[in-house]
């Protein structure tokens, strides 16, 4: 495997708080690495570790092959970083922050005008180039936070919730352009909430109270011994009154776990349970159900199913 990134046992603590614990991954180059977990778990601070911007307690990062501990400064310019939060100049326009970017990584005036028509045709953000970033729509600033996180030409791109607050049109587009740059070789490093951009990763990794408890490609944590026991079966259930919905078959005979999913929910049962079955239950509670699927795991099972085991050896 060609690796872009590689964690060898990251450990961070500030005074007695662990913020990462013993994490180990690696990222091939190339992929777009879907790294997830609640506010708090520790997603940032290994990202600022990986951007050589906080060491580690203890353990070593590695990003094309530079070691990040001991020569953080040579990792600078092979990384690029899109923050949540809009964080270019809004008084400058969309070609004057290119320009600004572009002399703090020191680039030439013939190459700065190369790489600012390169990266604007890439994003579709050429014809805004004189617009003032702070009058951009959301998604437009999006793209232009995008375009000037490209313009050095780096390996490795960390996006934090880059998508969070635009519209879904915008959210579409912005996806389609990370796609367009994983083909070409760029490594993207992505933390997200939102489940069907998960699922759009070619590899994923969640953490949990600073720890990293699963990693893998989408499929392959899908069908984990923890979240699909021998002696069960997965339904969803389409209902025009899912609160009520949930709150029946949470009394079913069989039903071991259960949650919401949009306006539907989805039953964890035994194997024994069969789809009639619980229709025929619900129909009895008073609950109209439009249509019952078997289903496989989806990615938002595998955290829930994940987490809760977590929570209980904490617990114990």
């Amino acid at each position: 495997m060609d690796t872009a990134i590689t964690c060898d046992n990251l450990t961070k603590r500030f005074g007695n708080l662990i913020a990462v614990s013993d994490m180990s991954f690696e990222v091939e180059r190339g992929a777009i690495f879907g790294f997830l977990g609640p506010n708090g778990s520790g997603k940032s601070t290994v990202i600022r570790i990986l951007c050589g911007l906080l060491a580690p307690t203890s353990g070593v990062a590695f990003l094309d092959g530079i070691n990040v501990v001991t020569n953080p400064d040579d990792v600078k310019p092979r990384i690029g970083y899109m923050s949540q939060q809009f964080s270019l100049y809004r008084d400058l326009t969309a070609e004057e922050n290119l320009d600004f970017y572009g002399s703090i990584y020191g680039l030439d005036r013939a190459r700065l005008a190369e790489r600012k028509d390169a990266v604007m045709s890439i994003v579709g953000i050429t014809s805004r180039r004189s617009q003032r970033a702070g009058t951009l729509s959301g998604g437009w600033k999006q793209r232009l936070a995008l375009a000037c996180s490209l313009i050095h030409e780096p390996g490795i791109i960390f996006l934090d919730e880059p998508t969070a607050g635009i519209d879904p049109v915008a959210r579409r587009y912005l996806w389609d352009l990370l796609f367009e740059l994983s083909s070409r070789g760029t490594t993207l490093f992505v933390t997200t909430h939102y489940m069907d951009e998960a699922e759009r990763c070619t590899d994923v990794g969640y953490i949990y109270l600073s720890r990293l408890i699963a990693l893998g490609k989408p499929s392959e944590l899908k069908i984990l011994p923890d979240v699909n026991p021998e002696d069960t079966a997965r339904f969803e259930i389409v209902t025009d009154n899912a609160t009520r919905a949930l709150r029946a078959a949470r009394d079913l005979p069989g039903v071991r776990s259960s949650t919401f999913f949009g306006e539907s929910i989805h039953l964890l049962v035994d194997a024994s349970v069969s789809g009639a079955d619980l229709e025929k239950e619900l129909t009895q509670k008073g609950i109209h159900v439009d249509r019952i699927n078997e289903m496989g795991a989806t990615l938002e099972d595998v955290f829930v199913t994940l987490t809760e085991q977590q929570e209980g050896r904490t617990n114990v």
